[in-house]
């Protein structure tokens, strides 16, 4: 988290395409003392906690049952896409990371891509530490959240090949597992981004 912090949340690209946002939450390990950012100033920081969550099955989602990040589109009403990652985990997860979180980083924008073709939107991941952890309420939209310990993913320890079929083609696709959980596509891609600055 210490290597996150300075990467401040920079102007909204312009795009005619539309627009979401997500927020890779990050806490103290279960049980730790102190909050996430106390943590990582100390000399013992442990292991970071990411949230997943897993949507709910819904047949006009595109990205129905997969594990993803807390977030969603860009409404009129969000002042930007920051607002749409803060908006959207508080109707998902019932997080209110304005109260309860800090703002680490704002990762570079990644085009969404729905069963191997363009979706014609961009999503913009932004990384947030909690200062407290505050209870969980799904909404419809999610069918679980899960907290994991971010060091074994950003190690690749937890790397593995997903079988895809698109247009009767098989396609092994690089993926992380979580117990029995399969990360793949979009979100994989921008963890793969989060790893990477983790790293420098």
């Amino acid at each position: 988290m210490t290597r996150l912090e300075g990467r401040g949340a920079a102007l909204d690209v312009l795009t005619e395409e539309r627009q979401a946002a997500v927020a890779a939450i990050l806490r103290a390990p279960a049980g730790s003392p102190g909050t996430a950012l106390q943590l990582a100033e100390s000399q013992d920081p442990g292991e970071a906690e990411l949230l997943l969550i897993r949507r709910a099955d819904h047949p006009a989602d595109p990205w129905s049952g997969h594990m993803a990040l807390p977030g969603g589109r860009r409404e009129p009403a969000d002042e930007n896409l920051l607002a749409t990652a803060i908006r959207e985990t508080r109707e998902e997860v019932g997080i209110d990371l304005a109260a309860h979180g800090t703002l680490l980083a704002r990762l570079p924008e990644i085009p969404a891509v729905a069963r191997g073709r363009r979706a014609g939107m961009i999503v913009a991941p932004f990384v947030f530490a909690l200062r407290s952890t505050p209870e969980i309420t799904l909404s419809d939209e999610v069918a679980e959240a899960l907290w994991t310990p971010l060091g074994p993913l950003a190690r690749g320890e937890r790397t593995s090949r997903y079988a895809y079929t698109h247009e009767g083609n098989v396609l092994q696709l690089p993926c992380l597992l979580v117990d029995e959980r399969v990360v793949w596509g979009l979100t994989y891609l921008m963890l793969k981004q989060l790893f990477e600055v983790l790293h420098r």
